[in-house]
């Protein structure tokens, strides 16, 4: 193997392992779990009232990465997603086999089971591809999405390809060495605290199906209206010219999306753009 083409892939899961808040104080807690569920892939809890939101954090992240966004937005139910495996919960279900589809479709079975009639979705990085899989594969289920910092084909954030990627991430979860690789290095940009790292094979079969995720085909059977926002350096920079036509043309399919570039962010906008961030969620789920 490369040693450039190496770099490449572990740069790519570096950069979708994503940094998590602090938990979720006692004062902020969850007012519930969910409620005529039973899953051993994912957890829910609801806090809130009012319209229903599903947000679905990212690779290796605790649903604690919306805290921020759920206190500066009131006035909606708002039914937090944990995937198993993740930010120290045990791994479950998706201690085996693909994790992406598997996951998707048992968000879609949560709407069904607690009766939700066609929430709003908001999922960032991973949970971004989750919520297009969802929007393109049970319409009926999703009343409007919001994708942020992700693109159908995950490699393109890297300047990749699914299939080129794909079969770099093939041969590193192929074996239990190369998953505990890939698995261990994702997991160290995803946990922040002792007691909370993430499950290294679920991170690595769960980076192996992003790497092998392609949703442009998808794009076009999504009804909700959606809005994608994604970070850049600042239009002043060289990089901003790039990254608004990479999403563009990746949205391309999506006959009616609304891009927003957010500036001076890096991935995790909600971190560095709290006020946009929040401002923008307002703006998408009172329009």
């Amino acid at each position: 193997m490369k040693r450039s083409r190496f770099i490449q892939s572990l740069g790519a899961a570096a950069l979708l392992g994503l940094a998590q808040m602090p938990a979720l104080g006692q004062n902020d807690a969850p007012v519930q779990a969910a409620e005529r569920f039973n899953s051993n892939r994912i957890s829910v809890v609801v806090k809130g009232s009012g319209p229903d939101v599903i947000l679905i954090p990212g690779l290796t992240a605790s649903r604690d990465i919306w805290r921020g966004m759920v206190a500066a937005v009131p006035g909606y139910r708002y039914h937090l997603i944990q995937v198993n495996g993740f930010a120290g919960t045990r791994a479950g279900a998706n201690g085996s086999g693909p994790v992406v589809g598997p996951v998707a479709d048992e968000i879609a079975r949560y709407i069904t089971a607690n009766k939700l009639k066609a929430p709003a979705l908001i999922g960032h990085s991973m949970g971004g591809t989750l919520a297009m899989m969802i929007a393109a594969r049970h319409q009926e289920k999703v009343g409007r999405l919001m994708v942020v910092d992700m693109l159908p084909q995950p490699a393109g954030l890297f300047g990749g390809s699914a299939s080129g990627l794909g079969s770099l991430a093939d041969r590193l979860a192929s074996s239990p060495e190369g998953r505990r690789l890939l698995g261990g290095l994702v997991g160290r940009f995803g946990a922040d605290q002792p007691g909370r790292q993430s499950d290294p094979d679920v991170v690595a079969r769960a980076t192996h199906d992003l790497a092998r995720t392609d949703l442009a085909p998808d794009l076009p059977r999504i009804r909700a209206p959606m809005v994608v926002l994604f970070a850049t350096p600042g239009s002043g920079t060289p990089e901003h010219p790039r990254i608004v036509q990479n999403y563009r043309l990746s949205f391309a399919g999506a006959k009616g999306a609304k891009l927003r570039p957010i500036g001076e962010s890096g991935h995790m906008i909600m971190y560095d753009q709290p006020a946009r961030f929040a401002a923008e969620v307002k703006s998408f789920l009172a329009s």
